[in-house]
């Protein structure tokens, strides 16, 4: 035997940490050429591993090879660090050597050859490497030369467009470089005969970038117009092209003066056009086309955040009108003053004065003042009007109606049009930008040319009812307005199609309906807040418990994985996505490029991050990347970046879809590394759980008073001389 001494001597050597050991394929898999395993040295410079790889095989010009991740991403000294153990690396020709060999055909080869040389361009177009490279080289200005050739084959058009759409997403040339000739030319594909799908749908996308990005945007507006890209979008016969066109209108909108807004919106409005925007809403869109209808209702309702932030001027005579119409409507038979006069129109001041304090407004004398206040403003009146004339009836049912209750029981109509405007600004955010992860719209707004106005209309008619459920005074007008908000809110979950399922939908939630669902979820997520001391004790005893369950399923949502948006410069990549997922024993974080549906396997993530490396991580405006995104306005702060040990090692960046996605990783992230999770979400699912649970364990108590404190101890017997008679 081996003394305990000596064998201690003999322990294995602390494995070096900046060697990984990788698999190397050579890019033709030619038999002959085996691949390679090797050990790979960080420390150890490329052009050196490279060399002894290529006298492994016998390659002579090593200088003119490089090595590339599985996919299209060149290895290079900034990205190194990527390569972990079990990285399989494929040795090809480098970034320059590639470019010189597709400048060469391109510019003397046969159609079929520029097919081949184009096609490969295509994909790697999109590492920034040889993209770099290849703009260096003058390659971006050969393939917009190719492009304005007229004489080109739909082909090579289909792949030079391609190609010039993902060099240009780089961001390292400006859109301003570009012609009138070129931008012309894609003019031309969109405006012209028919071509393939493909190029259609570059063009769009590049239409949309100079739009977008560059100064000659009054080219484009002048040149595309909106019958053009409806019309597009009725006959396109891909997804793709439909998304560009929606994105490419968003653009000329954003770009656009108020006036022009206008009409864009109102020529979208209109009957025709919105049968179109309705045929590209299937339950099967992606989260791109979502999206970009997401942005498209949101600059379309936009449109009122003039007229909600105007108050009324006094001096307006159109509002003055507008208010004295709401009088004639109500309280005149025929809807014609019949006092035109105005010295005797003076002497009835008195009596419209009780018309307006009918009507509802808070200042019977001199109703505009009610329009004072901003949000709502104008807006308020522009829709209580459209109410008055659209749905007389309804309208004077609601305000007779009321005129017959006791003073203290009536709703305000004036009062109750003008808060209710303000709540619908407020939950559709009427005025607030785009957000860049925004997808939540809501089809019935493409149904009617006057949507927001329609909306008010179903939505007062309820308010009214729910005030006469609730039995409701003056006094009572926040609590109604709690009532409606929920109302409205959970009608519109499911994003209804029409506004008639919204008003379907809406009635079925009376204020009895409210009250029940209150109760129900009061009662589901009720907290044991008993100040028992055996209910304190039980909780103390079940907390670990609690804990534990929700790591556990936080670890498991990261194990599923999620699929993320990629950001480049703080903006949003369309149809640019990577997925990431943690292995099931909990070791490695697995990352790497996917598409919009797939849901890639940890095999075909080819990036890791072991999670011992993980330094820290930090969240919201701490993130590296979040600083691009600083100036944008953002609903809130969604990203997240994990900062590895190595100072040399990139930050793995994160910008999640959404609240849930976002409070999930964190905790998840923070369980990993034995840090507390903080997140909003795990205190509600741990007070949801802990109080489930306490419930569970007291059912056998049901009808059992538990004293506040226990039982007192009742006091000692004065002599322990017990004794039984037998």
């Amino acid at each position: 035997m081996v003394p305990m001494h000596q064998s201690s001597k003999k322990m294995p050597a602390i494995k070096d940490s900046h060697i990984v050991k990788i698999a190397v394929e050579f890019v033709n898999n030619v038999p002959q050429m085996y691949p390679q395993l090797i050990e790979f040295d960080q420390r150890q410079p490329l052009s050196a591993i490279i060399q002894n790889l290529c006298s492994s095989w016998g390659i002579p010009d090593a200088e003119n090879y490089a090595l590339q991740f599985d996919g299209i991403t060149y290895v290079t000294e900034k990205n190194r660090n990527e390569v972990k153990n079990g990285t399989v690396l494929k040795l090809r020709y480098s970034p320059s050597k590639t470019t010189n060999d597709i400048l060469e055909k391109l510019r003397g080869g046969t159609d079929d050859e520029k097919v081949v040389e184009l096609r490969e361009l295509q994909v790697l177009s999109a590492d920034n490497t040889f993209a770099l490279e290849f703009i260096k080289e003058q390659g971006l200005r050969l393939i917009i030369a190719l492009i304005e050739d007229g004489s080109c084959e739909e082909r090579i058009l289909d792949f030079a467009l391609s190609s010039f759409v993902q060099l240009m997403e780089h961001g390292t040339i400006s859109w301003d470089i570009l012609e009138p000739s070129f931008i012309m030319r894609n003019v031309a594909f969109i405006n012209g005969s028919s071509v393939k799908p493909e190029i259609i749908q570059s063009a769009l996308s590049i239409l949309e970038n100079i739009v977008q990005s560059s100064n000659k945007y009054a080219l484009v507006e002048k040149e595309i117009t909106l019958e053009t890209l409806l019309k597009l979008l009725r006959d396109a016969a891909r997804t793709q092209v439909q998304q560009n066109a929606i994105a490419l209108i968003n653009a000329l909108f954003i770009k656009a003066d108020d006036g022009k807004r206008r009409l864009l919106a109102t020529t979208l409005g209109s009957k025709q056009y919105r049968s179109v925007i309705n045929s590209v809403i299937t339950p099967t869109m992606g989260a791109e086309m979502a999206h970009q209808l997401y942005v498209l209702q949101t600059l379309t309702l936009g449109l009122l955040e003039q007229r909600m932030k105007t108050p009324m001027d006094v001096q307006d005579q159109d509002a003055q009108e507008k208010i004295k119409e709401l009088r004639r409507i109500a309280f005149e038979a025929d809807g014609v003053d019949p006092i035109p006069d105005v010295t005797a129109r003076r002497q009835h001041g008195s009596s419209y004065s009780s018309h307006y304090k009918k009507l509802g407004f808070k200042c019977d004398i001199n109703p505009a003042q009610d329009f004072f206040e901003t949000p709502p403003g104008t807006l308020a009146l522009d829709c209580m009007i459209y109410f008055a004339r659209n749905y007389t009836q309804s309208y004077t049912k609601v305000v007779h109606e009321n005129s017959c209750r006791a003073d203290e029981h009536e709703c305000p109509f004036g009062r109750t049009s003008i808060e209710l405007v303000k709540v619908l600004c407020d939950i559709f955010r009427i005025g607030e930008s785009p957000s860049e992860q925004g997808q939540e719209f809501y089809p019935m707004f493409f149904t009617h040319d006057h949507p927001f106005e329609e909306f008010f209309c179903i939505c007062i008619v309820v308010l009214n009812k729910t005030w006469k459920d609730m039995r409701a005074t003056t006094e009572d007008f926040v609590k109604v307005f709690s009532v409606v908000r929920e109302q409205i809110v959970r009608s519109i979950v499911g994003r209804p199609a029409s506004l008639e399922d919204f008003k379907t939908k809406i009635h079925t939630f009376t204020y009895n309906t409210i009250t029940t669902l209150r109760q129900q979820e009061r009662t589901s997520r009720e907290e044991c807040e008993s100040t028992a001391s055996a209910i304190v004790s039980l909780k103390k005893k079940i907390t670990p418990e609690i804990e534990a369950l929700i790591k556990e399923q936080r670890l498991g949502y990261l194990i599923v994985g999620t699929r993320f948006c990629k950001y480049s410069s703080g903006k949003r990549e369309r149809d640019k996505y990577w997925y990431v997922r943690l292995s099931p024993n909990h070791k490695v974080i697995h990352h790497g490029d996917c598409d919009e549906k797939t849901v890639p396997t940890l095999e075909e993530l080819s990036n890791k991050l072991p999670v011992i490396d993980i330094r820290q991580m930090l969240v919201g405006k701490e993130c590296p990347h979040m600083k691009d995104m600083r100036s944008k306005k953002a609903s809130t702060p969604l990203g997240f970046s994990l900062v590895p040990e190595s100072s040399e090692q990139p930050t793995l960046d994160f910008i999640a879809p959404d609240e849930a996605t976002f409070n999930y990783w964190t905790d998840g992230i923070n369980a990993l590394l034995g840090q507390p999770m903080t997140s909003k979400q795990q205190e509600e699912d741990f007070e949801t759980l802990l109080s489930m649970e306490i419930k569970l364990r007291l059912l056998d108590t049901e009808g059992v008073d538990i004293s506040k404190e226990p039982p007192a101890i009742p006091p000692e017997p004065e002599n322990y001389d017990f004794c039984f008679d037998s």
